[in-house]
């Protein structure tokens, strides 16, 4: 019998997975024997993240596609159902950030954080289900935030798109247990990636990560795989409709 964190004989798309956490999670899945299929929007990025994967002699492959098009969605999953028989494993990790004043936010910046953010989980949700339904199975991980449940400014719009992802996850998880398809989230904290590298060059903003956060540091990426295993394998069957906090203890200290 395999072992309960086994993902052999799985395939797994992760979106934006060329570099971060996305990258992160895609490694690990491989690494606990999953096909992996990254996306992105870049086909150079996704081609030396590709290379770095295979030469760990991990099973991967590439989708270039931009996750708020829904037809290009539907079609690079229609490729990978003939190519690998299906997505049994979906990581909506795709997302970006926008930061400005509420009261001067664009509206045209406003659309595109909830297109990436919360629309385009929702679609691609939409286009693996008749793969998972007609297998009786499937596990859908979204990548929801610490701004799901708390705030800060400048980043408003952000935090209803985070917000929609929780409720996203426990609707979808209500609506899909009976066929037997777990739908979970991971909600980091700070994490030491890209997407952050304004607020990891910022001295004061640097300075209250680490002094905010009880374990005293941002976290690595590589600290995420795990999880991401864990809710992947059939070791978490019986658990649906969480959002799991990975944030080195920062949402429940003072």
């Amino acid at each position: 019998m395999d072992h309960p964190f086994s993902l052999s004989g799985k395939t797994a798309l992760v979106t934006g997975a060329y570099r971060g956490l996305g990258y992160a999670i895609a490694r690990g899945l491989a690494q606990a024997g999953a096909s992996v299929v990254i996306n992105g929007r870049n086909k150079e990025s996704l081609d030396a993240a590709l290379a770095s994967l295979r030469a760990e002699g991990l099973d991967a492959a590439v989708r270039v596609f931009d996750v708020t098009d829904r037809e290009a969605i539907d079609v690079a999953v229609r490729s990978i159902d003939g190519d690998f028989g299906g997505v049994d494993i979906l990581f909506n990790n795709a997302g970006i950030q926008r930061r400005g004043a509420l009261k001067d936010f664009k509206q045209d910046d406003w659309d595109a954080i909830i297109a990436t953010n919360l629309t385009a989980p929702f679609v691609i949700s939409q286009a693996v289900l008749p793969g998972m339904i007609a297998k009786r199975g499937g596990k859908i991980v979204h990548i929801a935030s610490l701004m799901s449940e708390l705030a800060r400014p400048t980043v408003v719009p952000y935090t209803a798109a985070k917000g929609g992802v929780r409720q996203l996850t426990r609707g979808m998880a209500v609506e899909l247990a009976p066929h037997n398809i777990q739908v979970n989230a991971i909600a980091p904290g700070y994490f030491a990636t890209e997407m952050n590298r304004a607020l990891i060059d910022n001295p004061d903003f640097n300075s209250w990560v680490c002094k905010r956060t009880p374990a005293g540091r941002w976290g690595d990426p590589k600290e995420i795989a795990g999880l991401a295993v864990f809710l992947a394998s059939r070791a978490s069957d019986y658990i649906t409709g969480q959002m799991m906090v990975i944030d080195g203890g920062m949402s429940v200290a003072l």
